[in-house]
């Protein structure tokens, strides 16, 4: 319906209002074009007024060098008296710029502009005036032209002017200032000229009258026609469609899975293609609600067998600790019992770790640090060689949890460290810190005397331990913070509950 009314009425709105845009828009430009005349005859009375004073000037300051040296001002006042509208304020200068004589009370100013016989330069003076410096035979003259001569020159050439400014770029001369008022429904128009190839610019404001409501109205009157037959066909959209639809959406937006199932709404309106949609939701949610059971049993299925294999990899890993430390007991060198208690450690240490991670399938929080590191201390402390039997591991631990990839890592390294402590210093004690520094990190520091540097270049044993936990540190994904006695890691760990 309403892409009907659209092809039916827009383009005859359309139409008609371009035409009537059209109208506004040709006497727009017809009240710019006046505006611009006037602002065009204010410069150009501007310019007569300073050419006119400034040939005056020339002439009579001309006379005055020529014929009465003496005092040139008194002959050059005289000349100026009987010519109508010259201003009587100059200033006669020899050719070298130095003054000759004043008539008015101007300061002087711009002492270095020398202008040749013939030629002319102006500018805006400080004092708020306009002057202009013409080339005489053997010498300069310097006229002014004040605010208020320049304005009545201006307003009684035209009228409708709200501003005219005078500047050369460096000063500006405010001639005539009257704001628009903003409620009388005319925007300000602005025009700048030059005068003098540029050495001064006239900027000329006028008002022009801007197109009123009424005239918008009647510009739009035309598409308003097509506006009402929108509306009306709205109105008709929203209470057959519209309404029935939106409560159909709320039904369904509301459905909960697990609540009490698709309520839809009784009254649909008297679109029948409405109510299939209804029934049509209905039908699907019955198939979602099937699929998601089916889902669920398969989800519960394979949380069954995910923990069966953790629960039988654990019990291998245990089988393997046994047969190891039933090997080692029986071994008849030492070397090979202690190969066998050095496999036996690792071994216990991914058994620890993946003990800890079976049972945080059960609750999805990831491998508590502080339980598994005190758990890995307490085996390295009863597997430990004889003479290592009495070394003592203090923990000083916070609980943060991470993955099972990190806590691996940390229990490798800290395995690799306690035992090489084990077989170097065993009356020495270890001490094994771990505190979070954020929400998403914590560092693992342990320290041993067996840590500090003992100047032995040639320990292929100790190149081997540093190459090991220099590794294990890359398996992290940090670097390995060395100090005299004492190796330290950052570890990725979950935020705070």
């Amino acid at each position: 319906m309403l892409l009907l009314l659209t092809v039916a009425l827009l383009p005859l709105g359309l139409v008609l209002a371009w035409i009537a845009q059209q109208n506004v828009r040709e006497t727009n430009r017809a009240l710019v074009e006046r505006a611009d005349q006037q602002g065009l005859v204010a410069f150009q009375s501007i310019e007569s007024l300073i050419a006119r004073n400034a040939l005056a000037l020339r002439i009579a300051a001309n006379g005055a060098l020529t014929y009465d040296r003496a005092q040139p001002c008194a002959a050059a006042t005289r000349s100026l008296a009987i010519s109508p509208a010259v201003a009587t304020q100059f200033r006669i200068r020899d050719s070298s710029g130095k003054t000759i004589c004043t008539v008015g009370q101007f300061r002087p100013e711009r002492d270095d502009l020398l202008v040749a016989p013939g030629d002319i330069r102006m500018w805006v003076s400080p004092q708020n005036l306009v002057s202009y410096r013409v080339g005489l035979a053997g010498g300069m003259a310097t006229g002014v032209l004040t605010p208020e001569e320049l304005r009545k020159a201006a307003l009684d050439a035209t009228g409708g002017l709200r501003g005219l400014t005078i500047s050369d770029g460096a000063n500006e001369l405010s001639v005539i200032k009257m704001p628009t008022p903003a409620a009388d429904g005319r925007l300000a128009h602005e025009r700048t000229y030059e005068v003098g190839d540029g050495q001064l610019h006239v900027r000329a404001e006028t008002s022009v009258e801007s197109t009123t409501l009424l005239d918008q109205i009647v510009m739009l009157l035309p598409v308003l026609m097509w506006v009402a037959a929108t509306l009306l066909s709205w109105l008709l959209v929203r209470r057959l469609l519209l309404v029935p639809l939106a409560s159909l959406q709320r039904a369904v937006s509301e459905y909960q899975p697990d609540g009490e199932g698709l309520v839809l709404p009784a009254k649909l309106g008297v679109a029948s293609e409405i109510r299939e949609l209804s029934d049509a939701f209905e039908r699907a949610v019955d198939r979602i609600e099937g699929a998601e059971r089916e889902a669920v049993v398969a989800l519960d299925g394979q949380r069954r067998l995910v923990r069966e294999v953790h629960h039988r990899v654990k019990n291998n890993l245990q089988v393997v600790a046994s047969l190891l430390s039933i090997h080692g007991r029986s071994a008849s060198k030492q070397e090979a019992k202690d190969a066998y208690s050095a496999i036996g450690r690792r071994v216990d240490a991914l058994s620890v770790v993946h003990r800890h991670h079976y049972a945080e399938l059960e609750e999805n929080r990831g491998i508590a640090l502080r339980p598994l590191l005190t758990e890995l201390a307490a085996d390295l402390r009863s597997s430990a060689p004889a003479e290592a039997r009495g070394m003592r591991i203090e923990l000083d631990l916070d609980a943060p949890s991470t993955t099972q990839d990190v806590a691996v890592a940390s229990s490798f390294l800290v395995t690799e460290i306690v035992e090489f402590a084990m077989l170097r210093h065993p009356n020495d004690s270890i001490e094994i810190s771990l505190r979070r520094e954020d929400e998403l990190t914590a560092t693992l520091a342990i320290s041993s005397s067996v840590l500090i540097p003992d100047g032995a270049p040639d320990d292929v044993a100790k190149q081997q331990f540093e190459r090991i936990v220099e590794g294990l540190a890359r398996q992290l994904r940090s670097p390995l913070d060395r100090k005299l006695g004492r190796y330290a890691v950052t570890l990725p760990v979950f935020p705070k509950d």
